[in-house]
């Protein structure tokens, strides 16, 4: 294992039992967004492993959204926020996590966005084979 990957299994691990999250939902967050890739940036500008959107970042206190920790600790705690926003509804979170709170509001849990749709599948299809 290299230390990359060590650093991000630590990370994943420490996040996980800090924001009361399954490990297998972090790892599984990560692999949709990023694919494990550290220094990954969309088009939209989100940064790190699980793809923060910049201003995201600021308000989760990360200072450099290419930090392995920090990343995974921000993403994990926004995805907590998240999955407290919706009372635990998985699908629901993923939606928020990936499309923004507010978008999940304004579409009553149904957001229309294809993009936002896969992701949710694929984030929760990974999470099965885990089980």
């Amino acid at each position: 294992m290299s230390s990359t990957d060590s650093r991000i299994e630590t990370g994943i691990r420490s996040a996980a039992k800090r924001y009361n999250l399954p490990v297998d939902l972090i790892r599984s967050v990560i692999r949709a967004e990023s694919n494990f890739q550290p220094d990954a940036v969309s088009p939209a500008g989100a940064r790190g492993l699980m793809q923060l959107m910049p201003a995201t970042a600021r308000e989760l206190g990360v200072e450099d959204p290419f930090d392995i920790e920090q990343n995974i600790d921000g993403g994990a705690r926004y995805l907590r926020q998240m999955l407290d926003m919706f009372d635990g509804n998985l699908q629901t979170a993923l939606s928020a996590y990936n499309a923004g709170p507010g978008t999940v509001m304004r579409y009553n849990g149904e957001v229309p966005y294809r993009e936002t749709r896969d992701y949710v599948r694929k984030v929760m299809d990974d999470i099965s084979k885990k089980v």
